[in-house]
């Protein structure tokens, strides 16, 4: 069961999508705001699979409250301007439903969405220069940002590819990946300690962030 929030100045706009998602036995609403501001605690305490999220609202633009919500959660923007597609597909949202909104494209955006009953990867295809790797997930101990660079490393290489932490964030699985510092992203099940302001994978050093570190010592050693 997918966690959704409805977040929408507008409330027939909100019970429109909440009925849509009330027709789908794989997604629930575990929230629904007119204020974004008001979803901020919610999104903090619980995991939140889904926000459909308008764009054009008084109190604060939804392109810019996406840049708030957890990577954790996938974005599907809703508005009644296509003059904002671009800038949503570049926060990397899952998808952009213009007003008014039909069932039958509601379903086309969700179903981008990996339920429950699919299968997760245990891999990752890695495109470097004409050249391309399958990493398990399994073997890979961290990634490093290197200026337009992601660094891949194994116990045994390193796979250099042109892509960024941000978009990695959106396609690895979080329940093995953390992003830890604006320049690394590590294998939860790599860490071996924490200690002050670095997380050690065996021998292998890794800052932690001030902005990360509480996250960090919740998610890993709690």
């Amino acid at each position: 069961m997918l966690k959704c929030i409805v977040i929408d100045d507008e409330e027939l706009a909100r019970k429109l999508i909440e009925s849509y998602i009330g027709k789908l036995d794989f997604l629930t609403v575990a929230g629904s705001f007119e204020n974004p501001l008001d979803a901020i605690n919610l999104l903090k305490k619980e995991t939140i699979d889904v926000v459909f999220l308008d764009i054009q609202m008084p109190q604060i633009k939804g392109t810019d409250f996406a840049k708030l919500i957890p990577s954790t959660s996938k974005i599907i923007f809703t508005t009644a301007y296509s003059d904002y597609a671009i800038e949503g597909f570049e926060l990397s949202a899952t998808d952009y439903l213009l007003k008014p909104i039909g069932f039958d494209r509601f379903l086309k955006a969700v179903q981008k969405i990996n339920t429950p009953n699919t299968p997760l990867q245990d891999s990752i295809t890695v495109k470097s220069g004409y050249d391309l790797f399958k990493l398990k997930y399994a073997d890979i101990t961290h990634i490093e940002s290197d200026s337009e660079y992601a660094v891949f490393y194994t116990a045994d290489k390193k796979v250099m590819s042109l892509q960024s932490l941000k978009s990695l964030e959106k396609i690895l699985d979080p329940s093995l990946f953390i992003r830890v510092h604006r320049s690394f992203i590590v294998n939860k099940t790599k860490v071996t300690s924490l200690k002050s302001r670095d997380l050690f994978l065996g021998t292998i050093q890794i800052p932690v962030s001030d902005s990360y570190y509480e996250m960090v010592k919740k998610e890993l050693f709690s």
